[in-house]
């Protein structure tokens, strides 16, 4: 809970209003009951003077509470929303700062839960908390003095049913919670198998899994669908439980009082008080017992934020320190092993790039080309050695100083939903249409953006769909080129490319870019055969280092995938 009260704390007037509003409104449910009982007394002894006067003080009362109750609901909602926005915007902020690693250790779909059900879960409490928690105790406490001033000798009866209520609320609540936590939990796995089947969902065409992706997201729902039934089970005995308890003790009463109505008249009068007051005692009880299940799921709900919004980033960047830096890299006895695995990926990887460069890397699959490469930009920390960009140790360097100087192109091209523009100023906020044509050139994505009618105000639609694979990679190498970085990371970003526009786009970053130190990542030596350097991975290691003629001459490891590859080439031909 005191993670909120930072965020409480900013909307003061919010609280402060829905509180004393929560006042009056109890004051006004209270006090009816007792003007009531005066008005009946005044009846009996036909006294119409106070039963006109007192007649109008609960009309007024009612009105007081009925305005009490909408102005409540209005600050509360208002202060839950704000609080709500605010955390969000908070905790997906604080995402941000996360490293690959962080991301990678919460998984991308837990965290959107976190951001949106968990948010919900608590903005709905921070309303109810104003709207009743705030209520209940004035409630219980002010209906339990009047209901023993009214009617002191059945304190006993009160007694009894509060022993019954509380007793049988406290032995559901504890069973409900873990079921609470239970489907949280089971939300997520929903949310988790959706998202994968979603996202995947031509990979389960291709191998006609439609069945099997049915069947297995049928079982996780169930799972959702038992545990919510159960709680629903135990709500549908429980309210019964404690609306009998009352009825019984309100019965109780009145066949107790009604053997002295003849000794005591007045009693008739005070009956009909003390059964409201009863009524509100049970309620204020069944609230109370309804707002601990609610809190213990968003107890649940802000514990899971709490989690994210108290994990320190595994990396963090100075604060200051050189604002440009060449584009020369070094790799000084490099080692690196993933969170949780055992064996390094990457084992004591050295070599240089001079500014200006064309770099290649190639290697079997898990040889530990990708991860040389994400070294480089940064998305994970050695665990020993050093990765120098400019002649710098990159844990040296600001943020906004690396990322400026090193712009990294995957061969999945992640694109934004918004428009061609949009996506390319996210690099380059102040982009003019003639600095995105000189982009687009280069990657060779002008051939297509001109002949849109929109041009680069061309939607981009979720996920990208409305582009082909070659496109999309090809706008993300004009996202990757637009702000003229010093080291471009090319991670087989033209795969999906055929061998002309593959060459086009080679030809046109040498040209244009001959200041820029360019890492290409591929799977086709055809791609960096031209590579001024070219590294040879193996198990982690640097197993070869040179041109394309020096290695093909003496390297094993590149003999052997040039010979493979040339023998594809040849049985396609």
């Amino acid at each position: 809970m005191r993670i909120l009260i930072p965020y409480i704390g900013r909307y003061k007037r919010d609280a402060i209003l829905a509180t004393l509003t929560v006042v009056l409104q109890v004051f006004a449910t209270l006090w009816q009951p007792r003007l009531l009982q005066t008005v009946m007394e005044a009846i009996m002894a036909q006294d119409k003077t106070t039963v006109f006067n007192h007649g109008l003080g609960l009309i007024g009362l009612a009105v007081l509470g009925i305005a009490a109750g909408i102005a409540n609901t209005v600050f509360s909602a208002r202060l839950a929303l704000n609080v709500a926005t605010d955390l969000r915007t908070d905790l997906y902020g604080h995402v941000q700062t996360f490293a690959y690693a962080d991301v990678e250790a919460f998984s991308a779909s837990n965290l959107v839960v976190r951001m949106t059900n968990d948010i919900n879960q608590i903005q709905q409490v921070v309303m109810a908390t104003f709207q009743q928690v705030a209520r209940i105790p004035l409630v219980f406490a002010g209906a339990l003095a009047l209901a023993l001033i009214t009617m002191p000798m059945q304190w006993w009866v009160i007694a009894l049913m509060m022993i019954v209520i509380v007793a049988t609320a406290v032995v559901t609540f504890k069973l409900m919670s873990k079921l609470f936590a239970q489907t949280q939990q089971d939300l997520e796995d929903v949310n988790t198998l959706a998202r994968e089947n979603l996202m995947g969902i031509r990979v389960v065409k291709s191998f006609v899994q439609e069945h099997s992706q049915i069947t297995q997201f049928a079982q996780t729902s169930d799972r959702l669908r038992d545990v919510t039934t159960k709680i629903g089970e135990m709500f549908a005995v429980l309210m019964p439980i404690f609306f009998l308890t009352a009825n019984i003790a309100v019965a109780g009463s009145v066949y107790l009082v009604g053997a002295h109505l003849t000794a005591h008249p007045t009693y008739l009068a005070a009956i009909s008080s003390f059964t409201s007051y009863l009524t509100q005692i049970l309620f204020a009880v069944i609230n109370g017992a309804f707002m601990m299940t609610f809190a213990s799921r968003a107890f649940i709900s802000m514990g899971r934020i709490h989690e994210v919004l108290d994990h320190q980033p595994s990396m963090a960047f100075v604060p200051a320190g050189p604002a440009k830096v060449a584009g020369d890299v070094t790799f000084e006895h490099v080692t690196f092993t993933y969170p949780g695995d055992t064996r390094p990926t990457l084992e004591d990887v050295s070599f240089t790039a001079k500014a200006g460069e064309m770099v290649g890397i190639v290697g079997a699959t898990g040889s530990g080309k990708t991860t040389l490469a994400q070294l480089i930009a940064r998305l994970y920390d050695p665990e020993r050695g050093r990765v120098l960009v400019g002649g710098v140790d990159v844990r040296e360097l600001p943020e906004a100083t690396l990322r400026h100087a090193v712009a990294y192109v995957l061969q999945r091209s992640t694109l934004f939903s918004g428009t061609i523009a949009s996506n390319l100023q996210q690099v380059q906020p102040n982009a003019t249409p003639a600095v995105m044509a000189r982009a687009a050139e280069i990657a060779q994505a002008a051939e297509f953006i001109d002949r849109l009618p929109e041009a680069y105000d061309a939607p981009v639609e979720e996920r990208s769909a409305n582009f082909s694979g070659g496109q999309k990679q090809r706008l993300a190498i004009t996202r990757g080129v637009i702000a003229d970085p010093e080291i471009l990371i090319l991670d087989d970003a033209t795969s999906a490319l055929d061998a002309r526009s593959e060459k086009l786009v080679q030809e046109a970053l040498d040209r244009e870019l001959t200041h820029t130190t360019t890492v290409v990542i591929a799977e086709k030596i055809a791609s960096i055969v031209r590579a001024d350097q070219i590294l040879v991975m193996d198990n982690g290691r640097v197993v070869g280092t040179g041109t394309h003629r020096e290695l093909a001459a003496t390297n094993p490891v590149y003999q052997e995938i040039y010979a493979t590859q040339k023998a594809k080439e040849g049985g396609q031909h």
